[in-house]
């Protein structure tokens, strides 16, 4: 397998499994009961695209630095992820998310329900589990474009659950769950990067 495949396919599967139980999937969910699919489904895709960018442009700028200081900022980045993973994964408070969505959808223009799901998305995803891992995985494998596409068709993967399958998604996952496993794959990343950055 290519790097650039191994890239991509670790990209997507990563950012998936982060994204799934996470408040994207959620922040989706709500917009979705608010506003049309479509206007929804366009904002968030949108957003992420932005963000895509944002993170591989922020990893690739850590490929400039010397060997050891880039797995030293990895490691940084994925054991912040673990943190944020496990914290959330092991929180037993509720989100809210179905006090959120009770409201029907509201008559909106596609350009207003479009933009107020940009935002919202645009705004949740900064320093989220999965820019931190696009950022580390691009500085990782040295391969921007691969990562920028798993990622943004991972996030928009999980958009697209969201939207179209409403709330019956979150019935039929147990997001702590997949939290604590991604949380456990961040942490072990993080000690794989420590050790690159250790001059033996």
């Amino acid at each position: 397998m290519s790097t650039a495949l191994l890239a991509l396919v670790s990209t997507f599967a990563l950012v998936l499994a982060v994204e799934l139980p996470d408040k994207t999937l959620v922040a989706t969910l709500v917009l979705t009961t608010r506003f049309r699919a479509w206007p929804v489904f366009a904002g968030v895709s949108a957003a992420f695209a932005v963000q895509c960018v944002i993170a591989v442009l922020f990893g690739h700028v850590l490929t400039l630095l010397p060997g050891n200081l880039v797995a030293g900022v990895v490691a940084v980045l994925f054991g912040l992820g673990a943190f944020m993973l496990l914290r959330e994964g092991f929180s037993s408070k509720p989100d809210g998310a179905e006090d959120a969505a009770r409201s029907g959808p509201r008559a909106t223009t596609f350009l207003r329900s479009a933009m107020t799901s940009f935002g919202v998305l645009f705004a949740a995803e900064w320093g989220d589990a999965s820019q931190l891992a696009t950022a580390g995985l691009t500085a990782r494998y040295g391969q921007p474009v691969a990562v920028a596409v798993g990622a943004f068709a991972a996030l928009v993967g999980v958009a697209g659950l969201a939207v179209f399958l409403g709330r019956k998604i979150r019935s039929r996952i147990r997001p702590q769950l997949i939290q604590r496993i991604a949380g456990f794959v961040f942490a072990a990343l993080a000690a794989v990067a420590v050790w690159q950055a250790i001059p033996w």
